[in-house]
């Protein structure tokens, strides 16, 4: 045999390794990864934590604290604290509504919970529902019932991309424990949008100690790292509830 053609084979061997090495790693199965993701803080549980809150806006770098209930698909409680005295800002979301309390200027706000009306108080133009999923370590679906995707290995972690008919799509990467360690959403056009970043994990936790957002304009971000994180289940959603304080005039977002 000439080494000529021994040198073809040995290629086409090579070739064919290499093929089946990347068949290998296609369509890995993902439904039971998704649904240990999302299903990790099922609608009959209320996550509440102390949150310490790294904004960065076009207007600079502010650092808060907060106390942050959060329930699926759409509960938000959020209390900014100053170092004494009464909190900064209270927020109280539910899927039809948003109210708003500032004490130190005796305003109290009404609304839609919209992600236009949450930027005029936190500079967070979010949808209420998207950012209680991000929160509670999992990601927000596409807004669109047909959805395809696909998954395979990409070194450590398992990489599921999904798209829908519209053309927008979003990505998330897996890694051990079924814990997720990435996302990222593009818009219509692939563009992205967003990505948000599932870090410090303890030990056994099914929820990321800080959560990252980032936006794709390469400027503004919210960086939320939890501490005293608890999880239970109950059926009182009244911490979400919150009533115009007595002699304050409502002041309507819509």
């Amino acid at each position: 045999m000439s080494g000529k053609l021994i040198f073809l084979l040995l290629l086409s061997g090579l070739i064919c390794g290499c093929l089946q090495r990347t068949i290998v790693h296609l369509d890995v199965p993902s439904e039971k990864h998704l649904t240990a993701i999302s299903g990790a803080v099922t609608q009959d549980k209320t996550l509440s934590a102390i949150a310490q809150i790294d904004l960065v806006t076009k207007q600079g770098y502010q650092q808060v604290k907060a106390a942050l209930v959060i329930r699926k698909p759409s509960y938000l409680r959020l209390e900014l604290l100053p170092v004494i005295g009464t909190p900064d800002l209270f927020l109280a979301a539910t899927p039809v509504q948003m109210n708003i309390f500032i004490p130190s200027r005796g305003e109290y706000y009404r609304g839609k919970p919209t992600g236009a009306n949450l930027a005029k108080f936190l500079s967070w133009d979010f949808n209420i529902e998207d950012i209680v999923m991000i929160l509670s370590g999992t990601y927000p679906s596409l807004p669109e019932k047909e959805v395809s995707s696909q998954s395979y290995r990409e070194g450590n972690f398992l990489r599921i991309e999904m798209k829908a008919k519209s053309g927008s799509s979003q990505t998330i990467w897996i890694g051990e424990k079924n814990r997720l360690s990435k996302y990222i959403r593009n818009d219509e056009s692939g563009k992205e949008i967003y990505s948000v970043q599932y870090e410090d994990y303890e030990s056994e936790s099914i929820i990321a100690g800080k959560i990252t957002i980032k936006m794709a304009d390469g400027i503004n971000s919210i960086s939320v790292k939890y501490s005293g994180l608890k999880i239970e289940t109950s059926a009182d959603l009244s911490i979400f509830e919150l009533p115009a304080p007595e002699g304050i005039k409502t002041i309507f977002l819509d």
